[in-house]
């Protein structure tokens, strides 16, 4: 019985596989057939005015409306008010100095911290976490940022992610602690985060834009926006997933509902909290470029001014500066998770408990007088800085002048047999037959909910008359997917087998997870201009982490009981891997396909710079003309298609597990 259902079931897989590329080889004769031209094309005077409709809103919010004696505008002026004065103090602080006046009257009443001042605060932080290497790393990164000279625009940076970060963390911890103690509220949230962090990030520049003006603080508020999601989902996997014994024996203890969450459940969920910490961060760094097109400064200006102009050599050398600053951070806020946590002292006197940070404010008063009579403790000397935008100049020139006929040969290659035909495909596909195939999966996976879901979604695309705009989309995230899938499965693979192969792969991945999506185009751009091949680049060296990560944390996974059941029967290692290891890790190769989809789609919207015309191209065109409802339904678009992806392939992954008994609830 169970047979016969399984061939039923090929027959109709088979069934639909031929009809979709009959309706797609046939499509203009279908539809002339029928004379119905709105198969192939959706009407326009049919198309729903959501992006009106949402402009009207979003000024209706900023014009009129009123909450009591507040107007909205009165709220986003405070929000703004509250984000600028610790952000100016910052920047003051590191960066500007304390000024007196505005615009080129203002004179500097009290000068920054010298670049040695900072340095002595980050390797401090770092010498506290005992680890030697990272102290190592740390002074090397950002005394590299001194030699370089990327020091003023990298505290720029810096003076964003210190007000960003926190923020991000403690609206993401209070939220995460909220969803965890009522389950009404984790239901509204967990959408709420899924459109957060599906949207593309321009599609909620234009009405942060709009809200708070051009400058730092609209940019600050789009960072915290965009890195906030994740704190909040790790707070609340976190909480969810302590002991319960733990609970009971601080309530046993006599502690309150408030002393059991903050002296027993926020300190025993520390390691996992500073993961979503560590996120924050990279998130707030991956925003910097993105945050520079609304009036943010520092490195991510350099990159988009210098992207820009075409300057490849001044464009690398920013980026490498970002990454540098990225991995810095990265791996010290790693590091305060492994810090043991101290007892408290209670007889030890204030100085010798806080020897270390008097010694550290002394030395920072110190070196400021110091550097009043020393020019070069203040700013590090210009004549001793190191440009390397030349060298990479020279690099991408040897490069196009040596190898451009290879390079423009496997481009050609790419998009004639294998992009092109993708691109034709999608475009081809009648738009109701792709929703009816589309819904038949959902269904597949996960029944009728799933199955409804996606058929809405999709409709949605349809009704806002952007169906060909998504296709182009859906063909450039396929295609990169596809090789990012070919490139990182078997790397993770190898990964997951080989503990030498793994340490130099790790390297390798958090490199391309620190580098910001920004810095991929440039050397892409120049190596073979701007188009859908370019984008595609771009998309794979973005997206190929999880596939890579993943792959080998399923291969890991796997019960060595049953490689040794595999051993016992006589498989040679090749029937190991293919027949036991990669069904298992199945599960885990799937969710990080479905990561690589996400990371691809978000990187789409970027690669709009290099002249797609796909989904990501109306969310910029719309950021570029401050067009609030044409950003949001493109963004909203782009969500969707995400949101189906994610959906169908978890479902998929989770029949996989049932499947190998890998449930355990």
């Amino acid at each position: 019985m169970k047979n016969n259902y399984n061939i039923n079931k090929n027959i109709i897989f088979i069934f639909l596989f031929i009809l979709t590329f009959f309706f797609y080889f046939y499509n203009k004769e279908i539809a002339s057939f029928f004379d119905a031209k709105w198969i192939i094309k959706y009407p326009k005077h049919l198309v729903f005015p959501l992006a009106k409709y949402f402009s009207i809103s979003i000024k209706w919010l900023m014009d009129e409306a009123s909450f009591g004696i507040f107007t909205f505008r009165d709220i986003t002026r405070f929000i703004a008010w509250s984000i600028e004065q610790p952000y100016n103090l910052i920047l003051a602080l590191i960066s500007k100095g304390f000024l007196s006046g505005q615009g080129q009257d203002a004179i500097q009443i009290l000068s920054p911290l010298s670049w040695i001042s900072v340095i002595a605060i980050i390797v401090s932080m770092a010498i506290y976490t005992k680890d030697k290497i990272l102290i190592f790393l740390v002074f090397f990164a950002f005394f590299y940022l001194v030699v370089f000279g990327q020091w003023e625009s990298s505290m720029v940076t810096l003076s964003s992610i210190i007000i960003a970060v926190p923020v991000g963390v403690i609206i993401g911890l209070f939220l995460g602690i909220l969803s965890y103690k009522s389950k009404l509220l984790e239901k509204i949230i967990t959408p709420i985060l899924d459109l957060m962090q599906t949207i593309p990030v321009f599609a909620y520049l234009v009405p942060i834009l709009v809200m708070f003006g051009f400058g730092p603080v609209s940019a600050l508020v789009a960072t915290i926006i965009y890195a906030m999601p994740p704190m909040v989902r790790t707070t609340f996997l976190a909480l969810k997933g302590i002991n319960p014994q733990i609970k009971e024996c601080g309530l046993m203890s006599g502690c309150t509902q408030k002393q059991l969450m903050w002296r027993v459940l926020i300190p025993v969920s520390k390691p996992t909290l500073m993961v979503g910490v560590n996120q924050v961060i990279m998130l707030s760094l991956n925003m910097v470029i993105i945050a520079s097109m609304i009036g943010a400064g520092g490195l991510g200006y350099d990159v988009l001014a210098s992207l820009r102009r075409l300057n490849i050599g001044g464009g690398i050398e920013t980026g490498v500066a970002i990454v540098v600053l990225a991995i810095a951070l990265d791996r010290l806020s790693q590091a305060f998770v492994k810090i043991p946590s101290e007892s408290r002292k209670f007889k030890i006197s204030f100085l010798k408990r806080y020897t270390k940070i008097i010694s550290l404010l002394i030395f920072i008063i110190f070196i400021y007088f110091l550097s009043s009579f020393l020019p070069f403790l203040k700013t590090f000397p210009e004549y001793l800085i190191i440009n390397t935008s030349s060298f990479w100049e020279n690099w991408v020139k040897y490069i196009n002048i040596n190898y451009f006929d290879s390079l423009e040969a496997f481009k050609i290659t790419l998009l004639t047999y294998f992009m092109l035909p993708i691109k034709r495909f999608f475009l081809g596909v009648p738009w109701p037959w792709f929703i009816i195939i589309i819904s038949i999966a959902g269904w597949y996976f996960g029944k009728l909910k799933l199955a409804l879901l996606c058929f809405c979604l999709s409709l949605f695309i349809v009704f806002t008359g952007l169906w060909e705009k998504a296709m182009i989309t859906i063909y450039l995230c396929g295609s990169s997917v596809i090789i990012a899938g070919l490139i990182g499965i078997p790397l993770g693979i190898w990964a997951g087998i080989s503990s030498r192969a793994n340490k130099v792969l790790t390297v390798f991945i958090d490199t391309l997870q620190t580098l910001p999506s920004f810095v991929y185009l440039i050397p892409v751009v120049m190596l073979f201009r701007v188009g859908d091949f370019t984008a595609m680049l771009a998309v794979i060296l973005y997206s190929l982490a999880p596939a890579v990560r993943y792959t080998a944390l399923g291969i890991k996974n796997i019960n060595n009981e049953l490689i040794d059941a595999g051993l016992i029967c006589g498989c040679s290692p090749k029937q190991i891997l293919f027949k036991i290891k990669l069904p298992l890790a199945l599960p885990e190769i799937l969710l990080g396909i479905n990561q690589t989809i996400m990371l691809a789609l978000s990187m789409l919207v970027i690669t709009a710079l290099v002249g797609t015309r796909d989904l990501g191209q109306e969310v910029y065109i719309a950021l570029t003309k401050a067009d609030i409802g044409r950003g949001l339904v493109s963004g909203l678009c782009v969500a969707f298609i995400a949101i189906i992806a994610d959906r169908i392939i978890k479902s998929g992954s989770n029949r996989l597990k049932d499947k190998y008994g890998m449930n355990i609830s």
